[in-house]
């Protein structure tokens, strides 16, 4: 039996560079075709020495989820960062205080509390950059567009310490297509939204979306400034099945070990939710054995992910298997360290140094 990248123990997270880079490449070239920014979300990998590829590769910027990571990347030499998340509370404004001395940071929010806080804190000279968020469909923060929005813009463009950059969006209800039909109306529907709400606020204001699903329709519709994909740097099962990713681009995979067959029908390797996360569970296809597509996954416990084969046949105990995850962004915030494998060798270790700063 032959055993993959015998150095390292499992379960390990392995990242295909050769893959990535021709993510990261691709995506590049998508934003640079239709104009438009590229500052991909490091919340997905949480690694500056990816991030560090994603802009030797032309992105503008980066965009991160929480202060602890922004503060990571700065501290990695990042100095144009989009914050896309509200701050709330004097420790997180003093932080953001200090983080806008060392980098470039604009903020995204979606009410005048928020806005209220942040200029506070900035006093009058020297104004916070703000994006306002705006719903086009996931339900989860903003108003939703047209004069709900254009209200909002105006109520924070009166508060002293803010200037309103922009509007955003995130297309994270676009998991849910069915079709690659309606993934595009998603797109398209986000974008010709916000650019209507730009229209309606008046006055020049950037226009940012998201979502790796949306991102290459998005990047064609006119008005738009900027996209934020932050998955299609690895790609992950639900990527596969959007069909916005193949295994081939599914550059993050869980190296794993077959630590028992107990019954003729059934497999179990030693990563449970603690290495692949629980999410997208009962969902077919939810975590994807790479290059053995007669193996499935049925479901994880802690430590243990039981899979089924058929009887009598699939892998022997000891046996390595690559586990493509249903959602790779969690994944990632489970380890400390990711090992950069080429053509099937160990390359280099990654530190995920912005793990679990979630404040």
């Amino acid at each position: 039996m032959t055993v993959p990248y015998p150095e390292l123990d499992t379960p390990a997270l392995i990242v295909d560079l050769d893959a990535a880079e021709a993510n990261i490449a691709e995506m590049a070239g998508v934003a640079a075709g239709h104009g438009v920014r590229l500052r991909p979300h490091v919340k997905t990998h949480k690694m500056p020495d990816v991030a560090r590829l994603q802009l030797d590769a032309g992105a503008a910027g980066i965009t991160c989820a929480k202060l602890g990571e922004a503060e990571v990347m700065a501290d990695a030499g990042f100095g144009d960062i989009l914050l896309a998340y509200p701050l709330w509370g004097r420790a997180k404004t003093a932080r953001l205080a200090a983080l806008r001395e060392r980098a470039t940071v604009r903020v995204s929010l979606d009410s005048a509390e928020v806005a209220e806080q942040l200029g506070k804190a900035a006093g009058r000279t020297d104004p916070v950059p703000v994006f306002v968020e705006v719903d086009t469909g996931m339900h989860r923060l903003g108003r939703p567009p047209g004069a709900p929005t254009a209200e909002l813009v105006a109520d924070v463009r009166a508060v002293p310490g803010v200037r309103v950059a922009g509007l955003l969006t995130h297309a994270g209800h676009s998991y849910r297509s069915a079709s690659a039909d309606e993934l595009r109306a998603t797109a398209e529907r986000e974008v010709t939204d916000l650019v209507e709400t730009a229209r309606l606020c008046g006055g020049e204001l950037e226009i940012s979306v998201g979502s790796t699903p949306t991102a290459r329709y998005g990047a064609a519709v006119p008005g738009v400034t900027e996209i934020r994909p932050g998955t299609y740097v690895f790609n992950d099962a639900t990527m596969i099945r959007l069909g916005v990713a193949t295994e081939r681009t599914a550059a993050a995979r869980v190296l794993v070990t077959v630590v028992a067959r107990p019954a003729p029908d059934r497999f179990v390797v030693d990563a449970g939710s603690k290495s692949l996360t629980s999410d997208g569970a009962g969902t077919p296809g939810w975590i994807i054995v790479a290059g053995r597509p007669e193996l499935t996954m049925r479901f994880l416990s802690e430590e243990h992910g039981v899979g089924g084969c058929e009887p009598g046949a699939g892998p022997e105990i000891g046996e390595r298997l690559e586990l493509i995850p249903s959602h790779v962004c969690p994944v990632c915030n489970l380890v400390d360290t990711a090992y950069g494998v080429r053509g099937g060798r160990l390359d280099r270790e990654l530190a995920v140094t912005a793990r679990g700063r979630v404040r």
